[in-house]
């Protein structure tokens, strides 16, 4: 049996794949320039820009996995905060108005 060092996948922000798009695009580095320069592959970056200019919105072609900034993180439970409150104000409504309602 070998000794195989399983190499770990490493993933990318959606800042760092815009950012490396940017320095081929519009920052005039070349696609072997700017991977050297980020320490990935030059087809890494390409792929990015594939994507990019695809899908054409940064947020479509790079979905977050599940690793939101903590701005992200704060919008989305300030989010779920909002429907919760939303559903017992239902909730609270409805009550009142079966207890206000004096022929039942």
């Amino acid at each position: 049996m070998t000794n195989q060092r399983k190499e770990r996948r490493r993933n990318y922000t959606k800042e760092f794949k815009v950012e490396a798009i940017k320095l081929v695009t519009e920052e005039g580095y070349s696609l072997s320039q700017a991977a050297e320069g980020l320490g990935i592959s030059k087809s890494t970056i390409a792929k990015w820009k594939q994507v990019l200019s695809n899908k054409g919105d940064k947020d479509i072609a790079f979905p977050s996995k599940g690793q939101l900034n903590p701005e992200e993180a704060k919008l989305k439970g300030l989010q779920k905060e909002l429907e919760r409150v939303k559903r017992e104000r239902d909730i609270l409504k409805k009550t009142l108005a079966y207890f206000a309602d004096p022929l039942k």
